[in-house]
C-alpha cells in the first residue's frame, strides 16, 4: 500500500519535471525566437552558452564572419542575441539612422557596474543620470568650447615636440604625456611635466584596466549576472574600482580646496571647478561630480594618445602620403610652425584627410562599445528584437570594399575630391553612432589635427631600418594601442634641432 508519504514525494518529482520541461520549453522558445527572421551567423559552440567570442581581438573575428555571413550577422551569449553590424551601409541605416532605438547601453555587470561603481558615462543606462552627465560633458566639449581650449592644447603640443627632440625613442610615451596632459588640464587646470609624472602613471594604470575588463567574452558575469553573487569572483574589479575612485575623488576635492580657500582669486578654469560651481543646478552628486571629471581626465587622454601614434606610425610607413601634409603645410605656414587656426574650415584638406584616413586604417576603438536596442528594428527583413544588443564593428565598417576600395592600404586620397577638397558623402566612425557618440570627439580630433601637423612640420619621420614595424601589431585591450614601434624623427627646418628649438620655445597661439 502507498503511503502518504510515497505520494508526497512522487507528486514532487512530477511537478519538478514538470517545471524543468516548462523552462525547457522557455528557453527554447526563447533562443529560437524569430529564427527566420534573424540574419545568418556563425552556428553556436554550445546550446546554453551560446558562441565563444574570444577577448583579444574580437573586431579582426568579427570582420571574418563579416566576410562570410554579410553584413550583419548574429551570435549569441547565453540568452543575450547579440547583432554585429560590420558594413558601411548597413551601419548608416541601422547605427545611425535607428540612433533613438539604440541609445541604451546593455547591462555590464563587470566593467560598468563593478569596476566604474555605476558611475562611469559610457556605461550609464539612458535615463536621468545618463541625461544630466551628457547635458555637462557637453557643455564643456561643444565645437565652440573647443575653440577656447586651444591654448592648453597648443602649450603640450609645444611640450610634446620638445619631449621628442630629447628623447625620440620613447615617443610613444611622449603621446601619452601629452594626452593626459590636455585633460587633466581641461579637467583640472593641471599640467603633468614628464612622461613618468605620478598622474600620468596613475591614470595610465587605471586606462590599462579599464581597457583590459573590456574585452567582449572575458566576464561571464555579464551574460549570467548571478555570478556576481559568487564568493571572491569580482574581488580584483573591486579593487579596482577603489583605486579608480579614490584617483577621482583626490582630484576633485583638490579643485575644491583650491575654491574654497582663494574664493576671491580662484585656480584657473576647469571642468572640474565648472562641475563643482553648478553641481547643485546640474543635480550631481559628489561621487557623480567625481566621476564625471574623471571620466574627461581618463577615457579622453587613452585614446588620443593612442590615435597621435597611430598618424607617426603611418606617416613612417607611407612617406608619400606623409609628404603631400608637408607640402601642404610649406604652402601654407612656411617656416613659422602651423596653429589651430591654420586648418579651420577645412582650409588644409590634405591634412585633414590623413587624419581621416589614420582613423579609419587603424581605429583606436576598433570593436566598438555595444548598444542595447529599445524596440524592434526591421532591416531589409530581419529583425532585431527590442533587448537585444547590437555593435557596430568599426574595423570592419571601416574595411567595406564597396565603400573603401583596397582596404587595407593607408590611402588618405580616399577622402578627397578630385578637385582636391574634403568629401562630405564619406563618414568616419571612430568615436561611436548616433546618441551614444563620443562627447570628447571635437578636442580628441583638434589633438590629433595639432600633433600631427607640428609633427609633419617639424619632422621628416622615417623607418628605423634595424626595427622593421608590424602594422598590425597593437594591444590586446579594447582601446587599441601600436605595440612599441620605432621610427626616426629627422629635423626638417633649416637650422635642425637648434632651430626646432627656437621654434617651439616661442610657440604660442597667433
Amino acid at each position: 500500500m502507498i503511503s502518504l508519504l510515497d505520494t508526497l514525494t512522487q507528486l514532487k518529482v512530477v511537478a519538478t519535471i514538470t517545471f524543468l520541461a516548462t523552462l525547457a520549453g522557455i528557453v527554447h522558445r526563447k533562443l529560437n525566437h524569430r529564427r527566420s527572421t534573424l540574419p545568418p551567423g556563425p552556428p553556436p559552440e554550445s546550446w546554453i552558452f551560446g558562441n565563444k567570442i574570444q577577448s583579444a581581438f574580437a573586431y579582426r573575428k568579427f570582420e571574418e564572419w563579416t566576410k562570410t555571413y554579410g553584413p550583419i550577422f548574429y551570435l549569441r551569449q547565453g540568452l543575450t542575441p547579440i547583432f554585429v553590424v560590420g558594413r558601411y551601409q548597413a551601419a548608416l541605416d541601422i547605427m545611425e539612422r535607428e540612433g533613438t532605438a539604440l541609445a541604451d547601453r546593455p547591462r555590464s555587470v563587470a566593467a560598468g557596474e563593478t569596476l566604474s561603481g555605476g558611475m562611469r558615462v559610457m556605461f550609464t543606462p539612458s535615463g536621468v543620470r545618463h541625461k544630466k552627465m551628457r547635458k555637462a560633458l557637453h557643455a564643456y566639449l561643444s565645437p565652440t568650447a573647443v575653440q577656447s581650449h586651444q591654448p592648453i592644447l597648443m602649450r603640450a603640443a609645444r611640450e610634446h615636440i620638445l619631449d621628442i627632440l630629447e628623447n625620440p625613442h620613447i615617443h610613444q610615451m611622449h603621446a601619452r604625456r601629452y594626452a593626459t596632459s590636455v585633460v587633466m588640464g581641461l579637467a583640472y587646470a593641471k599640467s603633468p611635466k614628464k612622461h613618468d609624472d605620478p598622474d600620468v602613471a596613475d591614470v595610465t594604470r587605471c586606462l590599462v584596466r579599464l581597457g583590459k575588463n573590456l574585452c567582449p567574452g572575458l566576464w561571464q558575469v555579464d551574460n549570467y549576472p548571478i555570478l556576481r553573487y559568487i564568493p571572491g569572483y569580482l574581488d580584483e574589479l573591486w579593487e579596482g574600482y577603489r583605486e579608480e575612485h579614490a584617483l577621482f575623488t583626490k582630484q576633485l576635492t583638490a579643485v575644491r580646496n583650491q575654491l574654497t580657500a582663494h574664493p576671491t582669486n580662484p585656480p584657473p578654469p576647469s571642468f572640474a571647478s565648472y562641475l563643482l560651481e553648478r553641481q547643485a543646478s546640474l543635480g550631481l552628486t559628489d561621487d557623480e561630480t567625481a566621476y564625471l571629471a574623471g571620466a574627461l581626465f581618463g577615457a579622453g587622454s587613452d585614446t588620443t594618445a593612442s590615435a597621435i601614434s597611430i598618424a607617426v606610425l603611418a606617416a613612417a610607413q607611407y612617406p608619400a602620403a606623409a609628404k603631400r601634409v608637408q607640402d601642404e603645410l610649406d604652402r601654407i605656414v612656411g617656416d613659422r610652425p602651423p596653429v589651430c587656426a591654420d586648418w579651420e574650415g577645412d582650409r588644409m584638406p590634405e591634412l585633414h584627410a590623413f587624419v581621416l584616413e589614420s582613423f579609419r586604417w587603424r581605429p583606436v576603438t576598433a570593436g566598438g562599445l555595444p548598444h542595447q536596442a529599445n524596440r524592434d528594428i526591421v532591416y531589409q527583413g530581419y529583425v532585431i528584437p527590442k533587448g537585444a544588443t547590437v555593435i557596430g564593428n568599426v574595423w570592419s565598417i571601416g574595411r567595406d570594399p564597396a565603400v573603401f576600395p583596397d582596404p587595407e592600404a593607408f590611402n588618405p586620397q580616399r577622402w578627397l575630391h578630385e578637385d582636391g577638397t574634403l568629401r562630405e558623402d564619406l563618414k568616419s566612425y571612430p568615436f561611436g553612432f548616433g546618441r551614444r557618440v563620443c562627447p570628447g570627439q571635437y578636442i580628441a580630433t583638434a589633438s590629433v589635427l595639432l600633433n600631427t601637423a607640428l609633427i609633419q612640420w617639424a619632422f621628416n619621420v622615417r623607418k628605423d631600418p634595424k626595427h622593421p614595424i608590424d602594422e598590425l601589431a597593437f594591444t590586446e585591450s579594447a582601446n587599441a594601442h601600436p605595440e612599441r614601434f620605432h621610427v626616426l624623427f629627422e629635423p626638417r627646418i633649416k637650422g635642425g634641432v637648434t632651430s626646432l628649438r627656437e621654434a617651439m620655445a616661442e610657440y604660442s597661439e597667433i
